[in-house]
């Protein structure tokens, strides 16, 4: 598994600081046959990861210098409070982008994976965020922003799975195999927003 972040920059994948979601691999099983998620696309997110991997940098770069440092309501999730630059704090929530795309195309889906979806989403809330990286910045990224972004995220990521030649077809089957996965992440990450005593009003 190739790996751009370690405990260094915060991830934890697998470790036994993140706790074990509610959700199972047979509840995953279901979102996925609700999301026509099945053992065709695995392959292909398979593939996507290989031609992702040494594009992952780029891809983040992209999104948050390119795209979200223009849109103020987001770009101020990785400012200070009185919206100046926070470049160590941005900087090590990079690493953890960049590995969250390798995360979702090169893991396997089981229940490591769930918990540290469940993980993703608090450390978007107020009951995580900051606090791994010691910064001071907005106290929550409203769930709204979360689930609009995904939609950018998408947009923009099929160039990226066509930059090593592929034909068409196989680029479409990639970026299909991305979205549905898209669709399972959002659909855990709404979980930690849903319990109002861990995120009261971050809607």
């Amino acid at each position: 598994m190739k790996q751009v972040a370690d405990t260094s920059s915060g991830y934890s994948y697998g470790e036994p600081d993140v706790v074990q979601s509610a959700v199972s691999v047979r509840d995953l099983d279901d979102l996925k046959r609700s999301a026509g998620f099945t053992e065709d696309d695995e392959p292909y997110l398979r593939l996507a990861g290989e031609v992702l991997a040494d594009q992952t940098r780029q891809i983040v770069e992209h999104w948050r210098g390119g795209i979200i440092a223009g849109i103020p309501n987001l770009a101020r999730h990785s400012r200070t409070p009185e919206g100046d630059p926070n470049p160590e704090y941005l900087a090590r929530s990079n690493l953890r982008f960049q590995q969250w795309i390798l995360d979702t195309c090169l893991r396997p889906y089981d229940q490591d994976w769930i918990n540290y979806q469940q993980e993703i989403a608090l450390r978007h809330t107020a009951a995580k965020k900051n606090k791994i990286d010691g910064a001071r910045s907005t106290p929550f990224v409203p769930l709204r922003e979360v689930l609009t972004f995904v939609a950018v995220m998408n947009m923009t990521m099929k160039r990226y799975l066509a930059a090593k030649g592929h034909p068409a077809e196989v680029v479409d089957k990639m970026h299909d195999a991305w979205c549905k996965s898209m669709q399972l992440q959002l659909a855990l990450w709404i979980g930690p927003y849903a319990d109002t005593r861990r995120a009261p009003r971050e809607w």
